[in-house]
């Protein structure tokens, strides 16, 4: 491009970049900037020292991190609720959302569309005490129980029904959405496919199992990609309003041990190698997703 045309250029779109320098100076200062105190991984961070004073340490922090006793342990229960959460949710979204693409009614569409919606506006700080209330042995769950003679189960005491606990409140508040992104998808659909098919002599599920469930396949494999990236974020919000000691067996993830060692117990830089650990491993999960994306669906982020 010419030095005349590249002045052309800049003068018709000089207001978009304009526009954009408050999105990318709060992205330096609270994206870029704060990735500098990664450095306090790497030390025995002194708060009183700062970032130049503390003694550097290399990697012993996470030498310590990888020979913690429960370090197995916080492995096992940060992938097992993430990935049960990321299956689960998907799986009830996408299903929900071909149910309600075969629903007629308008109405009753929306109806149901709002009321699994509306806990997703939700923080989990106003819904963690709505569940210790709901779960709790005399709560309103537990009374229900009772009333059919069922004994009622522990629910955020018990370390074997705690996880699935945690899957389950999950799907209940973030569903709404995932289901709106594939009805979204759905859209996207041909109706002269369904149809054809239909002329054809295609059944319903036959319908939905050739021509709905390929349509929606890219934002399945997108969703995939970036849910994978996320695959040790098992729900800190979420545990951190729910679990208890009774219940660290099952439901001691990284970040509730990181909240504990680096707010608690004031081990910043453990904190910090824990979390430069974290991101490391979802930079690769993320780029491999790509990768395998790409490979056998032929689909590209960017």
């Amino acid at each position: 491009m010419s030095k005349s045309r590249l002045s052309a250029y800049f003068y018709r779109t000089w207001p978009l970049y304009f526009m954009v320098i408050p999105a990318l100076v709060l992205l330096i200062i609270f994206n870029y900037g704060p990735m500098y105190g990664v450095i306090i991984a790497f030390q025995n961070y002194n708060p009183g020292l700062g970032f130049t004073g503390s003694p550097w340490v290399g990697l012993k922090n996470f030498n310590f991190l990888f020979h913690l006793p429960q370090f197995k342990l916080l492995i096992r229960n940060t992938l097992v609720i993430a990935v049960s959460k990321i299956l689960s949710l998907q799986l009830c979204a996408i299903a929900l959302a071909l149910i309600l693409n075969e629903v007629r009614s308008f109405l009753f569409k929306r109806v149901i569309n709002t009321i699994l919606y509306l806990p997703y506006f939700l923080s989990w700080v106003v819904l963690g005490g709505i569940l210790l209330d709901m779960l709790s042995a005399n709560g309103l769950i537990g009374q229900l129980l009772k009333q059919y003679n069922i004994n009622s189960f522990i629910f955020l005491g018990d370390a074997k029904v705690f996880p699935v606990t945690v899957v389950v409140t999950h799907i209940w508040k973030d569903v709404g959405f995932a289901v709106i992104v594939y009805l979204a998808a759905l859209t996207g659909i041909d109706p002269a496919l369904q149809e054809a098919a239909a002329v054809d002599g295609a059944n319903r599920w036959q319908r939905i199992w050739h021509i709905t469930l390929p349509g929606i396949l890219p934002t399945i494999i997108l969703i995939a990609c970036l849910n994978l990236g996320s695959v040790l974020d098992a729900g800190f919000d979420q545990l951190i309003n729910l679990y208890n000691p009774s219940v660290y067996a099952t439901g001691d993830i990284l970040d509730t041990y990181v909240y504990r060692a680096g707010l608690i117990s004031a081990k910043y830089s453990l904190a910090a190698a824990v979390g430069l650990f974290k991101s490391t491993i979802g930079l690769f999960l993320i780029l491999t997703s790509y990768w395998l994306a790409n490979k056998f669906a032929g689909f590209r982020v960017f």
